[in-house]
């Protein structure tokens, strides 16, 4: 099996650099399943790790109970972040480097501590928080049309392209499930709440760390989280700003073109 999901992973990591979609591998691999998927996911990042890159953090995906019901699942799932994938507050973004994008709104932890455990709470998570920040995670699929089911999406590291950051402040800056946030793009504006994401963006992370503890793993001191979409996704396109405001907890924009 494990020379599958290498394979598997290197098709992905193809699909990836030439901009050529995959079929889904759900279709082609009925017989794989979530941990499966975690596996391939495991392979392409320890191929891009050889390449230089340096794991940076995680990502939170499917916290919303429609997403999670979409893929028979009553948990988020996760990828990685490496520090190739984060970029600075006001990035210009040639969209001719990925497949089909996509952007949305989140808040991200970053920790002054070590979070690992199987009973850890949202308390801890705050506790542990040395920082948040307004983000835009830009999603883009190497599966083919988006057409993905939980090991598709899993296995092509969440989904996930890059974020972009704006600056930090104190987690106590604001109530972050009562925060509101407007996505503003082309397609207009697109309003949420922090309490979109599993009640509260820390829960999602608490919930990851439980998930994490089953791996052996946790969140380390310095490792940036992004928690969840407060709000849907929207399609990036050409010529756009697309700006997200958190109130106290400030704003991050990027730009395209391409």
């Amino acid at each position: 099996m494990l020379s599958l999901h290498r394979a598997l992973a290197g098709e992905l990591r193809t699909a990836a650099r030439t901009l050529r979609a995959v079929p889904p591998i759900s279709a082609r691999h009925p017989q794989l399943d979530l941990a499966d998927a975690y596996a391939i996911q495991s392979e392409l990042r320890e191929m891009e790790l050889a390449e230089g890159a340096v794991l940076a953090g995680l990502k939170i995906g499917a916290t919303s109970e429609a997403i999670q019901s979409m893929f028979g699942i009553d948990h988020p799932d996760f990828g990685y972040l490496t520090d190739r994938m984060v970029l600075d507050d006001g990035a210009d973004l040639d969209l001719g480097r990925f497949i089909a994008p996509k952007v949305e709104g989140e808040i991200a932890f970053r920790f002054a501590q070590d979070v690992t455990g199987p009973t850890v709470t949202a308390h801890d998570v705050l506790a542990a928080t040395a920082e948040v920040l307004p983000a835009l995670e830009v999603l883009d699929s190497r599966i083919r049309d988006w057409r993905i089911g939980l090991v598709d999406t899993v296995a092509d590291n969440a989904s996930s392209a890059l974020a972009v950051l704006g600056a930090g402040v104190p987690p106590g800056t604001a109530d972050l499930a009562g925060a509101r946030m407007e996505l503003r793009s082309r397609h207009g504006v697109q309003a949420g709440r922090g309490s979109a994401v599993m009640g509260h963006p820390a829960e999602s992370v608490a919930c990851l760390v439980r998930i994490l503890s089953r791996f052996g793993t946790g969140i380390r001191a310095g490792q940036l989280v992004l928690s969840g979409s407060w709000a849907a996704a929207v399609d990036l396109v050409p010529g756009d700003t697309v700006r997200a405001s958190f109130g106290a907890l400030g704003q991050v924009a990027l730009t395209t073109r391409g």
